[in-house]
């Protein structure tokens, strides 16, 4: 295994192994993951895209607002399933260089992070906490570039320089 692929995988198993932890707290315990503003994240969410408040709805209609926090636990199952996955094929396929691992991480990455991020600028709740979704996928994006595996032939095809 060569130096780039070594740094490639801790640069992704550092941001999807973050993905899932976030996932898994979602999927658990939602009213304990902290949005913007240090709110919890469906009081946050709630309020940054209806501007009522969390609490209104929770005395005016108790049964939307438990639905609304089962919706949002069953898409932190789904992002733990899909975190599961990746960090698998990170430290399977990946690791053993096989092309569709490439293409696997970067269209599922892009898909999983691009659809949290579009979520909440949507629903107007980017916080400290959500720039990380930036950071992590910038962080695959830089692994993923570095093993790229159309360069690879380029890289083992260049002449190299003769010495002085």
């Amino acid at each position: 295994m060569t130096r780039r692929r070594r740094i490639a995988i801790i640069l992704i198993l550092i941001a999807d192994i973050g993905f899932m932890a976030w996932s898994a707290m979602a999927a658990l315990l939602p009213e304990h993951l902290l949005g913007p503003g240090s709110k919890p994240i469906l009081q946050a969410e709630y309020e940054g895209f209806t501007g009522l408040s969390w609490a209104d709805l929770n005395s005016a209609t108790p049964g939307i607002a438990h639905f609304t926090t089962v919706l949002f636990r069953m898409y932190g199952a789904y992002c733990t399933i899909f975190a599961l996955l990746v960090v698998f094929i990170t430290v399977t396929a990946f690791r053993r260089g096989e092309r569709w691992a490439w293409w696997a991480l970067l269209v599922s990455n892009t898909l999983a992070y691009g659809s949290a991020m579009v979520f909440d600028k949507v629903v107007n709740a980017i916080g400290a906490f959500e720039m990380t979704e930036y950071l992590g996928i910038a962080a695959i994006y830089v692994a993923l570039a570095i093993t790229a595996p159309f360069l690879a032939i380029r890289r083992t095809q260049m002449p190299r320089p003769l010495p002085d």
